[in-house]
Order: C-alpha cells, then sequence, then structure tokens
C-alpha cells in the first residue's frame, strides 16, 4: 500500500502486465503502418510514460509529437477539456496516432477528434494503455487499448493524484 496526499492506493496492474499490453499495442501499429510514416501524438501529462515505452517497441519509422490537455479535478472528470498546448505542425494527408494513458468518459478523445479533424489527417487512431469500457460511452472507436479496467481510480505509469504517483512504474488503484 502507499498513499499520495490524503489517500491509500493498493497494487493493481503490475510493470510486467503493462510492458506485455504495450508490446501487443505496437507489434498492431507495426503491423498496420508498415508502408507510411505516422506522427505519434501524446497527450501530456499522463501518456509520457506510455509514449516512451510505445516508441521503444515500434519498429517502423514514425515522428512523434504532444498536446496537452486538461480534464480532471482531483480524483474526479470535470467533465469539461481545456486544450492547453497545441501541435504546430502541418498534419494535412498525415496519419496520426492519438496516445493517451487512460480512456474513461472519452471526453478528451472527442475534444481531439474535432481539432484533428480541423487538421485534415487523412486518418486518425486512437490508443489507449486502459480504457474503462463501463463509463466509455462516445461513438469513436478506439483503435489500440492496451488493459480494459473496471471504473477505479487509478495513478502510476504516467497517472497521477494531484501530481503525485505519475513516476510509480506499476499501477495502483484507489483502495476501498
Amino acid at each position: 500500500m502507499i498513499q499520495l496526499h490524503d489517500k491509500h492506493f493498493v497494487p493493481f496492474i503490475s510493470s510486467e502486465e503493462i510492458e506485455f499490453a504495450i508490446a501487443n499495442m505496437a507489434k498492431q501499429m507495426d503491423d498496420d503502418f508498415f508502408d507510411e510514416i505516422p506522427v505519434f501524438v501524446g497527450v501530456l501529462n499522463g501518456s509520457f510514460m506510455v509514449l516512451s515505452d510505445l516508441m521503444k517497441q515500434y519498429r517502423g519509422m514514425c515522428e512523434v509529437s504532444f498536446v496537452k490537455m486538461a480534464s480532471y479535478e482531483g480524483t474526479q472528470s470535470s467533465n469539461e477539456v481545456k486544450q492547453l498546448i497545441g501541435i504546430n505542425q502541418n498534419l494535412e494527408g498525415r496519419t496520426v496516432v492519438i496516445v493517451e494513458d487512460i480512456v474513461d468518459t472519452g471526453n478528451t478523445v472527442e475534444e481531439l477528434k474535432a481539432i484533428f479533424k480541423e487538421k485534415k489527417v487523412k486518418h486518425l487512431k486512437i490508443a489507449t494503455l486502459f480504457l474503462k469500457p463501463e463509463v466509455y460511452k462516445k461513438d469513436i472507436k478506439l483503435d489500440y487499448v492496451g488493459i480494459r479496467i473496471p471504473n477505479k481510480f487509478i495513478v502510476g505509469f504516467g497517472l497521477d493524484y494531484d501530481g503525485l504517483g505519475r513516476n510509480l512504474k506499476d499501477i495502483y488503484q484507489l483502495a476501498e
């Protein structure tokens, strides 16, 4: 058990399970993008560890960029997505893969889809290490999903609780 601020968290998903899920996602992407150079766009802050490990596994040529969005306050989704730092390069006619650490409500994914549609990308793919299927209600296809999890608040591997826990190599869930 670990403590972050005022809350306790218990072990949930090991770093080995995470590594396996990311390797599977990378293999799928290798197959899908063998004849093109995609642009992987990590959604900060949470996706930095996912994107880093994904890039170590992905064998094709690619470009990497980041956007920074905000939608969380404490342990609750605020249901309001704000774009903080946008993308500056020309993506017209390119294949873009949005890389998320976690998708729950899908509000951030919906906002990103709208933003990238305006950029006239050829294909927009969405990858997430974690998906909470019981709360994901959007009609947007998620192309690469590492691990499906119950609707629990988790930290570690890029995910935080008010700034703490991103550096943990394993995933911890909020203790009941």
